[in-house]
This record gives structure tokens, C-alpha cells and sequence, in this order.
């Protein structure tokens, strides 16, 4: 999913929108030929991700610049530590800086936040999964994130797999049509490796959408004891996700229902920026 090209996309992005006409502050007191070193420094613990868009940012600035990652993408690290070294021209490593901080900050950031999710539910059958809930143009890296912290993907696009929601349910049922035929004709337009999966937000929703014949079933909002009840009518016959009202305080009660997947909207959309700097050196 991270590929260089989708890393390089974002990058060029983001450098264009901070310097589209170049860096008027260091062009104008920067003298030519200065060069810099640059540790990147953690001033907080948390988990790393984001090593390879950390040093393609700073050859996008300046393909001259040098970049040694020191921690693997899913590594724990403690604050003071250094996660990285730059050096080049100091130019090019003042251009990088912001767009290359801004955006490893916010991978580990959602690293950080997975893996205590992840922890919350150890010993569990529940895995721990991301949603669309994204970035506009960042998914690629804030999924990659989500695997450092030991989460997994959902569908990466509404082009990887059928998802019928709510919305969808409703326009059928405006429509007339019933819900298990609606899955039955789904699947027979889709490729047999296609995965679908329904929503359901109430218990009587369970048994038409099985006899459909699902890969997946996500229990909406739904209360605890709604969750075992749900588990108990399906009974094997499909995975079981919980969705909604998922938090670092609810998690674990909802995987200990025995439920196979949880969804996680917060783990990328409200996940809070770690707080990593750039400690420059330079010499003349």
C-alpha cells in the first residue's frame, strides 16, 4: 500500500503547498554553500512509522541530502531518542523540515494511539481495524501507520470490497426490496473473491442478512449484551465486527463478547500528533 510512488505523491504535494515559490527566508539569509546536520529527536514515547516518507520528504527537498532512519517502522521508543539523522545542504533540510515532521508526527501519532488498542484488547480473539475515517489524500500513510501499531486495514476504497450501510439498507428499503435478495444478487454480480459485508444496527436485521449469505456482518452501536446475542445468532456462519462507540475505555469490554473485528474510526481520524523535532547544526 506505502509505495514510493504513493509516498512520493503526497510529498511533492505537500512541498509545492509549503514553498511554492521556494523558502524566501532561507534563499534570503542562508549564505550558498552551508550545509547542516540534523538529528529527528522524540520528545515523547510513543511507536515509530513513517521512516521511508521521513526520508524520501528530504530527498524531494534536496536530492543531495543524506538520511539514516534509526528505528524500524512499528518500533516502541522512549523520549529523547533519535529516531533519525539528516545532513545536506542547509537549504534543502530547512525545506523538508516542516512537510517531513509534520508528516511522521502524524504516523506515529496514529501508531501511538493503535498499539494502546491493540494492548487493550491482548488476549482476545478481537482484532483491531482502521475505517475510511482518513485524511483526504494521506490514507496510504495513516493505514501504514495503523500497521505499525499492529492494527490491520479494513477496505482500503469503496472500489476493494461490498460494505452495504445503513444508507444503502435504506435506500432499499424505500425501494422495496428485500434485504436478502438484495445480498443474494450482490453476490452474484461480484467476483468470488470479492469480500461483502452488511451493517445492521437491530437483532432482527441478523437472520435476513445471513440467509443472504455474507462474509462479514458489522454490529452497529450495538449494547453489550446486543453484541453476545448478536454472536449467538450468527453462530459461525459469518466474521463478526463491532462498530460504534469504540474507545480506549470500551474496547476491551467489546472484544471480551467475542467478536472477531473492531473498527476504529479515532485511530485516524482524532489521533493527536506525537511530538517529534528537528535539531539542526550547522557549520559554515
Amino acid at each position: 500500500m506505502l509505495t514510493p510512488q504513493a509516498i512520493d505523491r503526497v510529498v511533492i504535494a505537500a512541498l509545492a503547498e509549503d514553498a511554492p515559490w521556494g523558502d524566501a527566508t532561507s534563499d534570503a539569509f542562508l549564505p550558498d554553500g552551508a550545509t547542516a546536520t540534523a538529528q529527528l529527536v522524540a520528545r515523547e514515547a510513543g511507536v515509530f512509522s513513517g521512516g521511508e516518507v521521513f526520508s524520501r520528504t528530504m530527498l524531494a527537498a534536496d536530492e543531495s541530502i543524506t538520511t539514516a532512519v534509526l528505528l524500524e517502522d512499528g518500533e516502541h521508543f522512549e523520549a529523547g531518542a533519535v529516531l533519525a539523522t539528516v545532513s545536506g545542504p542547509a537549504r534543502g533540510v530547512l525545506l523538508g523540515e516542516r512537510v517531513a515532521l509534520n508528516l511522521v508526527q502524524r504516523m506515529s501519532g496514529i501508531a501511538t494511539v493503535t498499539a494502546r488498542y491493540v494492548d487493550a484488547v491482548a488476549d482476545t480473539r478481537a482484532r483491531i481495524v482502521d475505517t475510511r475515517k482518513t485524511t483526504p489524500g494521506l490514507r496510504a500513510l495513516e493505514r501504514h501507520a495503523v500497521r505499525s501499531g499492529g492494527g490491520g486495514n479494513h477496505r482500503f476504497s469503496l472500489s476493494d470490497a461490498v460494505l452495504a450501510k445503513d444508507n444503502h439498507l435504506a435506500v432499499l428499503t424505500a425501494s422495496g426490496v428485500s434485504l436478502t435478495d438484495a445480498i443474494i444478487r450482490a453476490r452474484a454480480r461480484i467476483s468470488h473473491t470479492t469480500h461483502l459485508e452488511v451493517e445492521v444496527d437491530r437483532l432482527d436485521q441478523i437472520e435476513p442478512v445471513l440467509a443472504g449469505g455474507v462474509d462479514t456482518i458489522m454490529l452497529d452501536n450495538f449494547s453489550l449484551d446486543e453484541l453476545r446475542a448478536g454472536i449467538a445468532i450468527v453462530a459461525g456462519r459469518a466474521l463478526v465486527e463491532a462498530s460504534g462507540g469504540v474507545n480506549l475505555e470500551t474496547v476491551r469490554a467489546i472484544a471480551e463478547t467475542g467478536v472477531d473485528i473492531i473498527s476504529v474510526g479515532a485511530l485516524t481520524h482524532s489521533a493527536r500528533a506525537l511530538d517529534l523535532g528537528l535539531d539542526l547544526q550547522v557549520e559554515a
